[in-house]
């Protein structure tokens, strides 16, 4: 995970405004078949939505946690259920 400047992280968040969630996250949590699809949205769109079903809290947080740590993503915002994620992708050559 690289730190990004607040003036990004504003900017990613209001680019994010108009997403839908792309991964719902369900009873089970962070599995392995949710980490892979949250690496195939990553990899397709670098920034995403995802939706938590889960009305805990400190639940929600250490979902977050476990993204950004397991892949490398960056949190950027985290509202009600609904957590924006971002991971720049490397493989994106100009």
């Amino acid at each position: 995970m690289n730190p990004i400047s607040d003036k990004i992280r504003r900017e990613l968040k209001a680019k994010a405004h108009h997403l839908n969630p792309v991964v719902t996250i369900g009873d089970k949590g962070l599995s392995k078949p949710v980490l892979k699809e949250l690496t195939i949205a990553l990899d397709s769109h670098e920034l995403i939505k995802v939706r938590i079903h889960s009305d805990d809290k400190d639940e929600r947080e250490k979902i977050m946690s476990g993204i950004v740590t397991s892949l490398g993503a960056t949190s950027i915002s985290h509202i009600g259920k609904v957590l924006i994620v971002y991971r720049k992708n490397e493989k994106d050559t100009d």
